[in-house]
């Protein structure tokens, strides 16, 4: 299953991602999970919302620039080498990993790893395939 997830380009400037999380705020919008990646003088901040579409309207409405992509979830048990067996997965069906991040979710002892890569398709496949639980919606 996919989920969508939230881009929006941030400049490296004071209030930026408190205005972002205000706008959300104010619609009522929850975040489940996020990850920034920076450079000097700007950001892409990455989010798994509770409403990808209001949340994108929201924030364009005031002139951030936003996309949606979709993103693969899967929950990961907390114990070591959950994670390496659910990337060598993807690794053995020669499918790569562009970006991932996670967080800890509200089933006891997993996490939820939020997945870009670069075949959709082929890796819910094979990730279906061989038992890893996939996610339809970040807790």
């Amino acid at each position: 299953m996919l989920i969508k997830q939230l881009s929006v380009f941030v400049e490296n400037q004071k209030g930026k991602l408190w205005e972002i999380t205000d706008i959300l705020r104010k619609g009522e919008v929850d975040i489940r999970a996020l990850t920034i990646a920076d450079t000097t003088d700007f950001g892409i901040l990455r989010l798994i919302v509770s409403d990808p579409a209001k949340a994108e309207y929201s924030l364009k409405e005031q002139g951030f620039t936003v996309s949606l992509t979709d993103v693969i979830a899967v929950q990961v048990d907390d114990r070591p080498g959950a994670l390496a067996a659910v990337l060598d997965v993807l690794n053995q069906a020669d499918i790569s990993v562009e970006y991932m991040y996670a967080f800890v979710s509200k089933a006891e002892d997993a996490a939820c790893v939020i997945l870009r890569v670069d075949d959709n398709a082929r890796a819910l496949e094979v990730l279906k395939q061989n038992g890893v639980r996939l996610v339809s919606t970040a807790y």
